[in-house]
Protein backbone atom coordinates (compact mmCIF):
# COMPACT_ATOMS: atom_id res chain seq x y z
CA UNK A 1 0.00 0.00 0.00
CA UNK A 2 1.24 3.33 -1.05
CA UNK A 3 1.62 5.76 1.55
CA UNK A 4 -0.84 9.10 0.42
CA UNK A 5 -0.36 11.00 3.41
CA UNK A 6 2.03 14.34 4.18
CA UNK A 7 5.81 12.04 4.19
CA UNK A 8 4.79 9.36 1.21
CA UNK A 9 3.94 12.71 -1.03
CA UNK A 10 7.61 13.96 0.29
CA UNK A 11 9.24 10.38 -0.50
CA UNK A 12 7.39 10.37 -4.27
CA UNK A 13 8.38 14.13 -5.40
CA UNK A 14 12.37 13.99 -3.68
CA UNK A 15 12.12 10.78 -6.17
CA UNK A 16 10.68 12.00 -8.80
CA UNK A 17 12.98 15.00 -8.50
CA UNK A 18 16.25 12.51 -8.31
CA UNK A 19 15.53 11.18 -11.68
CA UNK A 20 15.76 14.90 -13.10
CA UNK A 21 18.93 16.04 -11.37
CA UNK A 22 17.52 18.48 -8.37
CA UNK A 23 16.72 16.20 -5.17
CA UNK A 24 17.85 18.99 -2.61
CA UNK A 25 16.73 16.67 0.02
CA UNK A 26 18.92 13.58 -1.16
CA UNK A 27 21.67 16.08 -1.46
CA UNK A 28 21.62 17.29 1.60
CA UNK A 29 21.51 13.90 3.72
CA UNK A 30 24.36 12.69 1.58
CA UNK A 31 26.76 15.71 2.49
CA UNK A 32 25.31 15.34 6.27
CA UNK A 33 25.60 13.25 9.32
CA UNK A 34 26.58 10.42 6.97
CA UNK A 35 29.92 11.72 5.81
CA UNK A 36 31.07 12.29 9.42
CA UNK A 37 30.26 9.06 10.40
CA UNK A 38 31.67 7.40 7.54
CA UNK A 39 34.87 9.45 8.18
CA UNK A 40 35.11 8.49 11.62
CA UNK A 41 35.05 4.44 10.80
CA UNK A 42 37.51 4.92 8.12
CA UNK A 43 40.22 6.38 10.71
CA UNK A 44 39.08 4.25 13.21
CA UNK A 45 40.03 1.17 10.97
CA UNK A 46 42.93 3.15 9.88
CA UNK A 47 44.55 2.88 13.58
CA UNK A 48 43.59 -0.46 13.88
CA UNK A 49 45.03 -1.57 10.43
CA UNK A 50 48.39 0.36 11.52
CA UNK A 51 47.97 -0.90 15.15
CA UNK A 52 47.83 2.40 17.11
CA UNK A 53 44.95 1.04 18.83
CA UNK A 54 45.37 -3.07 19.20
CA UNK A 55 48.93 -4.25 18.61
CA UNK A 56 48.55 -7.63 16.46
CA UNK A 57 50.70 -10.30 17.86
CA UNK A 58 53.21 -11.42 15.11
CA UNK A 59 52.97 -13.34 12.47
CA UNK A 60 50.71 -10.70 11.21
CA UNK A 61 47.77 -12.16 8.87
CA UNK A 62 48.98 -12.37 5.51
CA UNK A 63 46.78 -9.76 4.23
CA UNK A 64 47.96 -7.09 6.59
CA UNK A 65 51.40 -8.06 6.55
CA UNK A 66 51.27 -7.13 2.62
CA UNK A 67 49.90 -3.70 3.45
CA UNK A 68 46.39 -3.98 1.60
CA UNK A 69 44.03 -3.19 4.44
CA UNK A 70 46.45 -0.28 5.39
CA UNK A 71 45.82 1.07 1.40
CA UNK A 72 42.09 0.55 1.58
CA UNK A 73 42.20 2.80 4.61
CA UNK A 74 44.09 5.00 3.20
CA UNK A 75 42.65 5.37 0.45
CA UNK A 76 38.79 5.87 2.22
CA UNK A 77 40.63 7.99 4.40
CA UNK A 78 41.48 10.23 1.64
CA UNK A 79 37.65 9.75 -0.38
CA UNK A 80 36.27 10.42 2.85
CA UNK A 81 38.21 13.77 3.39
CA UNK A 82 37.48 14.83 0.33
CA UNK A 83 33.55 14.44 0.53
CA UNK A 84 33.75 15.69 4.16
CA UNK A 85 35.46 18.88 1.77
CA UNK A 86 32.80 19.00 -0.69
CA UNK A 87 30.43 19.38 2.06
CA UNK A 88 32.10 21.96 3.72
CA UNK A 89 32.05 24.26 0.28
CA UNK A 90 28.78 23.47 -0.56
CA UNK A 91 27.37 24.18 2.97
CA UNK A 92 29.36 26.98 3.70
CA UNK A 93 30.05 28.77 -0.05
CA UNK A 94 27.45 27.67 -2.25
CA UNK A 95 25.11 27.65 0.36
CA UNK A 96 25.68 31.55 0.78
CA UNK A 97 25.62 32.69 -2.86
CA UNK A 98 22.36 34.32 -3.53
CA UNK A 99 22.44 33.29 -6.91
CA UNK A 100 20.53 30.20 -7.66
CA UNK A 101 21.89 29.74 -11.16
CA UNK A 102 25.37 30.24 -10.15
CA UNK A 103 25.16 28.16 -6.58
CA UNK A 104 23.69 25.55 -8.84
CA UNK A 105 26.84 25.31 -11.50
CA UNK A 106 29.09 25.93 -8.30
CA UNK A 107 27.74 22.49 -6.78
CA UNK A 108 27.73 21.12 -9.85
CA UNK A 109 31.47 21.50 -10.46
CA UNK A 110 32.63 21.06 -6.74
CA UNK A 111 30.76 17.26 -7.80
CA UNK A 112 32.84 16.56 -10.62
CA UNK A 113 35.83 17.36 -8.83
CA UNK A 114 34.74 15.37 -6.23
CA UNK A 115 34.42 12.37 -8.41
CA UNK A 116 37.51 13.19 -10.68
CA UNK A 117 39.47 12.94 -7.09
CA UNK A 118 37.85 9.82 -6.17
CA UNK A 119 38.79 8.30 -9.01
CA UNK A 120 42.26 9.39 -8.70
CA UNK A 121 42.87 7.94 -5.38
CA UNK A 122 41.43 4.59 -6.12
CA UNK A 123 43.71 4.64 -8.98
CA UNK A 124 46.60 5.41 -6.76
CA UNK A 125 45.98 2.63 -5.04
CA UNK A 126 45.06 -0.13 -7.38
CA UNK A 127 48.23 1.04 -9.66
CA UNK A 128 51.71 0.15 -8.40
CA UNK A 129 53.42 1.30 -11.13
CA UNK A 130 52.79 4.51 -12.60
CA UNK A 131 54.60 4.40 -15.74
CA UNK A 132 52.71 0.83 -17.26
CA UNK A 133 49.36 2.47 -15.87
CA UNK A 134 49.98 5.44 -18.09
CA UNK A 135 50.32 3.38 -21.03
CA UNK A 136 47.52 1.09 -20.50
CA UNK A 137 45.15 4.18 -19.79
CA UNK A 138 46.75 6.05 -23.55
CA UNK A 139 44.92 2.47 -25.09
CA UNK A 140 42.10 1.53 -22.89
CA UNK A 141 40.99 5.74 -23.53
CA UNK A 142 40.88 5.28 -27.34
CA UNK A 143 38.82 2.38 -27.01
CA UNK A 144 36.46 4.08 -24.75
CA UNK A 145 36.60 7.49 -26.77
CA UNK A 146 35.55 5.53 -29.96
CA UNK A 147 32.66 3.83 -27.72
CA UNK A 148 31.35 6.82 -25.32
CA UNK A 149 31.78 9.36 -28.04
CA UNK A 150 28.13 10.32 -28.03
CA UNK A 151 28.70 10.21 -24.02
CA UNK A 152 31.85 12.34 -24.12
CA UNK A 153 30.08 14.83 -26.81
CA UNK A 154 27.24 15.54 -24.50
CA UNK A 155 29.93 16.15 -21.47
CA UNK A 156 31.92 19.00 -23.84
CA UNK A 157 28.59 20.23 -23.94
CA UNK A 158 28.29 20.90 -20.46
CA UNK A 159 31.22 22.61 -20.10
CA UNK A 160 30.20 24.82 -23.47
CA UNK A 161 26.87 25.31 -21.67
CA UNK A 162 28.94 26.22 -18.17
CA UNK A 163 31.26 28.68 -19.88
CA UNK A 164 29.07 30.08 -22.76
CA UNK A 165 25.91 30.63 -20.96
CA UNK A 166 23.35 29.55 -23.73
CA UNK A 167 20.87 28.77 -21.39
CA UNK A 168 20.91 28.52 -17.48
CA UNK A 169 18.75 27.04 -14.54
CA UNK A 170 14.63 29.04 -14.73
CA UNK A 171 15.43 30.13 -18.46
CA UNK A 172 12.72 29.94 -20.89
CA UNK A 173 13.89 28.18 -24.27
CA UNK A 174 13.17 26.83 -27.51
CA UNK A 175 15.46 23.98 -28.60
CA UNK A 176 14.59 22.00 -32.08
CA UNK A 177 10.91 21.03 -31.11
CA UNK A 178 11.26 21.37 -27.62
CA UNK A 179 10.14 24.31 -25.61
CA UNK A 180 10.08 24.88 -21.67
CA UNK A 181 11.60 26.05 -18.71
CA UNK A 182 15.33 25.13 -17.73
CA UNK A 183 15.02 22.81 -14.47
CA UNK A 184 18.10 21.11 -14.55
CA UNK A 185 21.54 21.15 -16.31
CA UNK A 186 23.00 17.91 -15.85
CA UNK A 187 26.70 16.59 -17.39
CA UNK A 188 24.98 14.53 -20.24
CA UNK A 189 21.12 15.99 -20.63
CA UNK A 190 18.98 19.20 -19.87
CA UNK A 191 15.64 18.75 -18.59
CA UNK A 192 12.86 21.16 -19.53
CA UNK A 193 9.40 21.89 -17.68
CA UNK A 194 7.56 21.74 -21.02
CA UNK A 195 5.24 24.67 -22.00
CA UNK A 196 2.59 24.71 -24.47
CA UNK A 197 3.37 21.24 -26.11
CA UNK A 198 0.78 19.38 -28.08
CA UNK A 199 -1.94 19.58 -26.35
CA UNK A 200 -2.15 22.97 -25.28
CA UNK A 201 -2.42 26.40 -27.22
CA UNK A 202 -1.16 28.71 -24.78
CA UNK A 203 1.91 29.70 -23.27
CA UNK A 204 0.56 27.44 -19.73
CA UNK A 205 3.27 24.62 -18.63
CA UNK A 206 1.50 21.02 -20.10
CA UNK A 207 3.13 18.65 -17.07
CA UNK A 208 5.31 17.51 -19.00
CA UNK A 209 9.26 17.51 -18.58
CA UNK A 210 11.71 17.38 -21.81
CA UNK A 211 15.30 15.63 -21.89
CA UNK A 212 17.33 16.40 -24.60
CA UNK A 213 21.16 15.36 -24.87
CA UNK A 214 23.58 18.39 -24.62
CA UNK A 215 25.19 18.16 -27.55
CA UNK A 216 22.30 19.53 -29.13
CA UNK A 217 23.18 23.25 -28.42
CA UNK A 218 26.38 22.46 -31.02
CA UNK A 219 24.45 21.84 -33.65
CA UNK A 220 20.56 23.26 -33.33
CA UNK A 221 20.24 26.98 -32.38
CA UNK A 222 19.34 27.78 -29.04
CA UNK A 223 16.13 30.98 -28.66
CA UNK A 224 16.28 32.25 -25.36
CA UNK A 225 13.40 33.81 -23.56
CA UNK A 226 15.41 34.89 -20.63
CA UNK A 227 18.05 36.86 -21.56
CA UNK A 228 19.42 37.93 -18.30
CA UNK A 229 20.35 41.52 -19.66
CA UNK A 230 16.82 41.94 -21.18
CA UNK A 231 14.16 39.19 -20.53
CA UNK A 232 11.50 40.38 -22.04
CA UNK A 233 9.70 39.79 -25.61
CA UNK A 234 7.04 41.64 -27.09
CA UNK A 235 3.84 40.35 -27.69
CA UNK A 236 0.75 41.27 -29.38
CA UNK A 237 -2.85 41.34 -29.15
CA UNK A 238 -4.99 40.73 -32.17
CA UNK A 239 -8.94 42.24 -32.73
CA UNK A 240 -10.99 42.10 -35.49
CA UNK A 241 -13.26 44.58 -36.58
CA UNK A 242 -14.78 45.48 -40.24
CA UNK A 243 -13.97 48.17 -42.10
CA UNK A 244 -16.82 50.76 -41.22
CA UNK A 245 -15.66 50.64 -37.40
CA UNK A 246 -14.36 53.89 -36.02
CA UNK A 247 -10.51 52.39 -36.03
CA UNK A 248 -9.54 55.96 -33.73
CA UNK A 249 -11.70 54.83 -31.15
CA UNK A 250 -10.45 51.25 -31.61
CA UNK A 251 -6.78 52.34 -31.16
CA UNK A 252 -7.66 54.23 -28.10
CA UNK A 253 -9.41 51.51 -26.54
CA UNK A 254 -6.54 49.27 -26.76
CA UNK A 255 -3.40 51.48 -25.88
CA UNK A 256 -5.59 52.13 -22.54
CA UNK A 257 -6.39 48.52 -22.22
CA UNK A 258 -2.58 48.00 -22.77
CA UNK A 259 -1.02 51.06 -20.36
CA UNK A 260 -3.63 49.70 -17.41
CA UNK A 261 -1.99 46.30 -17.61
CA UNK A 262 1.77 47.19 -18.67
CA UNK A 263 1.90 50.64 -17.04
CA UNK A 264 5.34 52.52 -16.54
CA UNK A 265 7.84 49.33 -16.81
CA UNK A 266 7.52 49.34 -20.58
CA UNK A 267 9.46 52.97 -20.23
CA UNK A 268 11.88 51.53 -17.99
CA UNK A 269 12.36 47.98 -20.52
CA UNK A 270 12.61 50.03 -23.78
CA UNK A 271 14.92 52.19 -22.03
CA UNK A 272 17.08 49.39 -21.29
CA UNK A 273 16.89 47.54 -24.55
CA UNK A 274 18.19 51.06 -26.36
CA UNK A 275 21.23 50.41 -24.20
CA UNK A 276 21.94 47.44 -25.69
CA UNK A 277 21.60 48.57 -29.26
CA UNK A 278 23.73 51.48 -28.04
CA UNK A 279 26.35 48.97 -27.07
CA UNK A 280 26.36 46.87 -30.52
CA UNK A 281 27.06 47.23 -34.00
CA UNK A 282 23.44 46.93 -35.25
CA UNK A 283 21.93 50.36 -36.19
CA UNK A 284 19.63 52.26 -33.13
CA UNK A 285 15.50 51.65 -34.59
CA UNK A 286 12.59 53.23 -33.40
CA UNK A 287 11.31 51.60 -30.35
CA UNK A 288 8.25 53.25 -28.51
CA UNK A 289 7.97 53.71 -24.80
CA UNK A 290 4.72 52.73 -24.60
CA UNK A 291 2.35 49.97 -26.39
CA UNK A 292 1.50 50.72 -30.28
CA UNK A 293 -1.45 49.76 -32.12
CA UNK A 294 -1.29 49.06 -35.68
CA UNK A 295 -3.94 47.88 -38.51
CA UNK A 296 -3.83 45.55 -41.07
CA UNK A 297 -5.51 44.54 -43.73
CA UNK A 298 -7.12 40.99 -43.56
CA UNK A 299 -7.13 38.48 -46.41
CA UNK A 300 -10.67 38.29 -45.75
CA UNK A 301 -13.89 40.71 -45.07
CA UNK A 302 -11.95 42.78 -41.72
CA UNK A 303 -8.96 44.75 -40.54
CA UNK A 304 -6.72 43.07 -38.15
CA UNK A 305 -6.19 45.59 -34.97
CA UNK A 306 -2.89 45.14 -33.32
CA UNK A 307 -1.61 46.21 -29.73
CA UNK A 308 1.75 45.40 -29.45
CA UNK A 309 3.80 45.52 -25.86
CA UNK A 310 6.69 44.25 -23.95
CA UNK A 311 6.15 41.82 -21.55
CA UNK A 312 7.92 39.04 -19.18
CA UNK A 313 8.02 35.68 -21.22
CA UNK A 314 6.46 33.54 -17.96
CA UNK A 315 3.94 36.06 -18.17
CA UNK A 316 2.92 36.46 -21.62
CA UNK A 317 -0.67 34.20 -22.13
CA UNK A 318 -1.76 35.95 -18.49
CA UNK A 319 -1.33 39.84 -19.71
CA UNK A 320 -2.61 38.57 -23.41
CA UNK A 321 -5.65 37.46 -21.42
CA UNK A 322 -6.47 40.58 -19.48
CA UNK A 323 -5.87 43.24 -22.23
CA UNK A 324 -7.91 40.98 -24.37
CA UNK A 325 -10.62 41.14 -22.13
CA UNK A 326 -10.91 44.71 -21.46
CA UNK A 327 -10.69 45.01 -25.11
CA UNK A 328 -13.61 43.42 -25.90
CA UNK A 329 -15.77 44.73 -23.12
CA UNK A 330 -15.04 48.29 -23.83
CA UNK A 331 -15.66 47.58 -27.34
CA UNK A 332 -18.91 45.61 -27.36
CA UNK A 333 -20.04 48.57 -25.28
CA UNK A 334 -20.17 51.18 -28.53
CA UNK A 335 -21.70 48.91 -31.18
CA UNK A 336 -22.19 52.15 -32.86
CA UNK A 337 -18.67 52.95 -33.16
CA UNK A 338 -17.05 49.42 -33.47
CA UNK A 339 -18.43 46.43 -36.12
CA UNK A 340 -17.17 42.94 -35.63
CA UNK A 341 -16.95 40.69 -38.89
CA UNK A 342 -20.26 38.82 -38.45
CA UNK A 343 -21.77 35.34 -40.09
CA UNK A 344 -19.72 32.53 -41.53
CA UNK A 345 -16.77 35.40 -42.26
CA UNK A 346 -15.44 35.88 -39.03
Amino acid sequence: MVDQGPAGNRVDIDDALGRIGGNPSAAASLAGTGRVWLMLGVCVAFALARGALVRFPPPLPAFLDGGLLIRLCEAGLLIALVLAIESVLVAFVAGRIGDKTARFNIVRVLRLFVVVAVLLIITSMVVANWSTALWSLGAMSVVLGLALQPSLGNLFAWFYILIRRPYRVGDRIRIDDATGDVIDVGYLDTTLWEFGGQYLSTDHPSGRIIKFPNALVLSQPVFNYSWPLFPYIWNEVKVHVAYGSDLGFVADVMLEAARQEIGAEMAERVEAYRELLARTPVDEITVNEEPVVLFRINDNTWVEAIVRYLTEPKQAGPVRTRILRQCLERLNAAPERVQFPAGNAR
